[in-house]
């Protein structure tokens, strides 16, 4: 019986091919999106052989956008946003700023106008989530505290883009472009955005109000009949009703309502189940995104301009980092933190499609330029993994060889130091303790309700001006540095706790520790029953590993040796 099959010779080809390359990608310890993107140019009408249906393509990509800004919505945090606001919100707003000059400067010597060397350099500004959280959760840095501020500085990113998204097609016409179909090109341009804006401030009031509760209460009552696949379908209907009533109702971009949908759902009580059931389809859709995105890309660019493509390379790998990496040692960071923010934001991706797309849709933007953009993200996202392999050398070569970097980084931070206010009483035979996280935080808790005295050398600056306000002694900084431990008065210090971390990490501390007081007594939190066991067998201390159990063992045994500590004093 004859009938259309152009959706599954899409669907079949495009991850057949997808699923080869992406292989190949991840054996090259790339990311699999570069084999995706691949795969679309190999079936795209740019490229010989196979041609899919790039219309049907585009439906699927902006199903796959929906799911994409889902996810993102999903993993938007607002207290992690919070937790690093002093740094990651200024720092992404001037680093987005710093890359979308660099993108205008560029694009406009090249002889474009204005709107769309605006649009062009707003491509380049962004990082992509996928890309980030993929190589953070590889090296095991997702909640470390440079992980944290990375994550918190895309937020901030995604943000912003949202906010582009939502006012490009209200402002096209101001740029030079035109603007979407079915809207009035008479109306005023100050009438457009406005409208705009009030259309968003009801939708996200109608979220908030309405929407906050009924998503949840829905949820609850599909989870209460125990049918798997009813509450899977549940979060689907969300995103996708959620992300297309925006747009009927509201008048407002389908990503921004799949964001809010995304937004609402974590604040549930059943984001986990809702995450991980949904997570294999969203990453489907994701697959299709990405290949539709290669579909678009004309590889003859290549040769054409390459020249441009350098530039664009450049600005994305080099010009972005360097900002990120200058804004994050202002606010008095260590090397490591801009070294890792910088490698984090040095690639572009799924936000930068989105508005490339969309730039073109209004006319802001040429095919060249769409190509310039993918070809940039190709390049980025293909190197990004050896940049992230390049912090530790390159951290190690910087110390090594500039002291004025080492002067820049703590240079007259008065979170370096414990204040002249300080008790005395806490300098001598207090317990330093290594980071204030999950572990860190209860140990504190413990020893000061039996008046235990202690300093806490925490990464995280905001942490520590917390702390500092709560009366609690604390220095800012990384334990692997000799001058924070030796702020914390390690020489002497009783005990020295150090929070679960890299354990090369660990050996750095101790080296230090023991160094400038042989006779501080060591505990050390691990991470598995493994660690602890290669902990145990190199000698450098007294392991913990039972996590749930973990802060209060150790708790005990500080108060054990303190009281030991005493008695042999009296005597």
């Amino acid at each position: 019986m004859p009938h259309d099959v152009d959706l599954i010779i899409l669907l079949a080809v495009g991850f057949g091919i997808a699923l080869i390359f992406g292989y190949i990608a991840a054996r090259l310890r790339l990311p699999p999106l570069i084999g995706y993107l691949v795969a679309g140019i190999i079936i795209s009408p740019n490229t010989p052989g196979i041609v899919a249906d790039i219309h049907l393509a585009n439906q699927l990509a902006e199903l796959g956008v929906m799911f994409l800004m889902f996810g993102v919505g999903m993993h938007f945090s607002l207290n992690d946003l919070l937790q690093v606001r002093r740094i990651a919100l200024p720092g992404a707003i001037l680093q987005i700023a710093v890359a979308t000059l660099l993108g205008v400067a560029v694009s406009m010597f090249w002889g474009w106008s204005f709107g769309s060397a605006l649009i062009f350099g707003l491509s380049l500004s962004c990082a992509s989530t996928v890309v980030l959280l993929k190589a953070l959760s590889d090296r095991g840095l997702l909640d470390s505290v440079n992980g944290k501020i990375a994550v918190g500085w895309l937020l901030v990113e995604d943000l912003v883009m949202v906010l582009v998204l939502v006012l490009l097609p209200a402002t096209a016409v101001l740029l030079g472009g035109h603007p979407l179909a079915g809207t009035d090109p008479s109306q005023n341009i100050w009438i457009t955005i406005g409208l705009t804006l009030l259309k968003v401030t009801g939708f996200i009031a109608f979220m908030l109000i309405i929407g906050k509760r009924l998503i949840p209460m829905i949820m609850q009552r599909v989870a209460r009949l125990g049918s798997r696949e009813l509450f899977t379908l549940t979060v689907v209907a969300s995103a996708v009703s959620v992300a297309y009533g925006s747009y009927a109702v509201f008048g407002v971009s389908m990503a921004l309502g799949a964001f809010f949908a995304g937004m609402v759902v974590k604040e549930s009580d059943f984001s986990h189940r809702a995450e991980e059931e949904t997570l294999s389809l969203r990453e489907i859709f994701a697959i299709l995104f990405f290949v539709s995105v290669g579909m678009l890309f004309d590889p003859k660019i290549l040769v054409e301009q390459p020249l441009h493509i350098l530039a664009v390379v450049a600005i994305i790998m080099i010009g972005k980092t360097l900002a990120a990496m200058a804004l994050v040692l202002f606010f008095r960071y260590p090397i490591n933190t801009a070294l890792t923010v910088g490698a984090s934001l040095a690639q572009i991706g799924e936000f930068s499609f989105i508005l490339a797309t969309l730039g073109l849709s209004l006319g802001l933007l040429t095919q060249d330029a769409q190509n310039l953009i993918l070809a940039g993200a190709l390049f980025s996202i293909t190197l990004n993994s050896f940049v992230f392999s390049a912090i530790e050398p390159a951290q190690r070569w910087i110390r090594e060889r500039s002291h004025l970097a080492r002067l820049l980084e703590r240079s007259g931070d008065p979170l370096a130091m414990l204040p002249d206010e300080v008790d005395q009483a806490y300098l001598r035979d207090q317990v330093v303790i290594i980071g204030y996280g999950g572990v860190g935080r209860r140990i504190s808790e413990n020893l000061m309700q039996q008046n235990i005295k202690v300093v806490i050398a925490e990464e995280n600056r905001e942490i520590v001006e917390k702390l500092r306000e709560q009366g609690i002694a604390a220095v800012s900084g990384e334990a692997t540095e000799p001058y924070v431990l030796i702020q914390a008065h390690i020489q002497h210090a009783r005990l020295l706790v150090i929070s679960p971390m890299d354990i090369l990490d660990i050996h750095r501390i101790v080296d230090i520790a023991k160094q400038l007081n042989p006779n501080i007594q060591v505990l050390i939190c691990a991470e598995s029953k493994e660690e602890a066991a290669v902990i145990r067998d190199e000698n450098i201390g007294e392991v913990f590993y039972a996590k749930e159990e973990m802060a209060k063992n150790m708790s005990h045994h500080i108060l054990s040796q303190i009281k030991l500590a005493h008695q042999s004093t009296s005597h």
